[in-house]
């Protein structure tokens, strides 16, 4: 199944100055993260944070922090556990009170519905916050995609090990170019030129 823009949400966590400056290939994870958010950005999916103890660890980052609606500071390693599902379910209902509406209208708006039951997630560590999050985002009900290429850990081992156990457990591993593009869909979309630029 492709993803599609009108059902996700992308969770970014834990993307914290000091924490990334042991991320094996940090840079890079945080690089592919920032091409995200921006994506998410032209597509308006809504960008939720994390940040592991921010007084020992740092704020997260400014450049992905100011993508975010909100941003959970945390002190439980699994974002779900201090209340990201409940953030997620509530961005997912419909804008507006629906019985305020005329009754014409209420149907129209219930069809328009868009439940982003899809979260996409990005992250570090791999093999602790992001996985215990995604995890328990699957528990949740939720349908978890984890950007392989935008996450890390301080060592490949604990990274590599990260990904095999979410895989098994059923989360789909995608790449940052496997979600953009099927965000977009197509090469006459709008945005086309823009998600070739993130990805350069």
């Amino acid at each position: 199944m492709l993803l599609n823009a009108q059902d996700c949400q992308l969770v970014l966590v834990d993307f914290q100055p000091r924490l990334m400056k042991a991320i094996s290939d940090g840079s890079k994870v945080q690089s592919q993260a920032v091409a995200l958010a921006r994506g998410a950005r032209l597509f308006k999916v809504p960008v939720w944070g994390t940040q592991q103890a921010p007084a020992k660890l740092g704020e997260l980052v400014p450049e992905l922090a100011g993508e975010c609606r909100e941003v959970l500071s945390k002190q439980c390693f699994s974002a779900v556990a201090e209340g990201l599902g409940d953030m997620l379910r509530e961005a997912s209902k419909p804008a507006g009170n629906a019985r305020s509406l005329p009754k014409h209208l209420q149907k129209r708006q219930q069809e328009q519905r868009q439940d982003r039951s899809t979260i996409v997630v990005a992250g570090c560590e791999a093999h602790i916050c992001l996985m215990q999050t995604a995890l328990e985002l699957l528990e949740e009900e939720f349908d978890v995609c984890v950007v392989v290429d935008a996450c890390g850990s301080r060592t490949e081992r604990n990274r590599d090990a990260a990904f095999d156990r979410l895989a098994g457990a059923g989360v789909e591993l995608v790449t940052t170019e496997m979600v953009l593009f099927e965000w977009l869909g197509s090469a006459e979309h709008p945005a086309f030129k823009d998600v070739q630029a993130l990805v350069k």
